[in-house]
């Protein structure tokens, strides 16, 4: 593992022109969802593996082939940054609903306020409109 680090330290330091990346022989797919606390159906959706692999997977009939076990490494060491890489969108379009849930609550308590005020005259009795 340290010839890893050195190999990154020195590509870093721009020694090396590239370092061989580590792609791990086995990985836990059914820790990685449990710690997601997600369902087999979910963890398919959300990252893009049919639900049969997963099934598979996680029974011990099939084992991921290496681009899969490289995006379940960082799955598991960091499932936010695949999500905005897989979908960038839900980031912005999450931020914006909120911003218009705030305006559109203002709006409504705006506008019942002038309906009430609206809707009883001088004396306190309600005028049918």
């Amino acid at each position: 593992m340290m010839d890893g680090l050195n190999d990154v330290e020195a590509f870093l330091a721009g020694k090396q022109v590239g370092f061989k990346a580590y792609v791990p022989q086995e990985v836990d797919v059914k820790a990685i969802r449990n710690r997601l606390g997600m369902t087999q159906a979910k963890f398919s959706d959300t990252f893009g593996f049919s639900l049969d692999a997963i099934k598979h997977w996680e029974g011990g009939r099939r084992t991921p082939e290496a681009p899969a076990r490289t995006l379940l490494t960082v799955i598991d060491k960091n499932p936010a940054a695949v999500l905005t890489a897989l979908n960038p969108a839900a980031a912005v379009s999450s931020s914006k609903r909120n911003t218009v849930r705030v305006s559109r609550h203002r709006k409504r308590q705006v506008s019942r306020g002038l309906a009430k005020r609206n809707a009883y005259s001088a004396g306190g009795k309600r005028i049918a409109k």
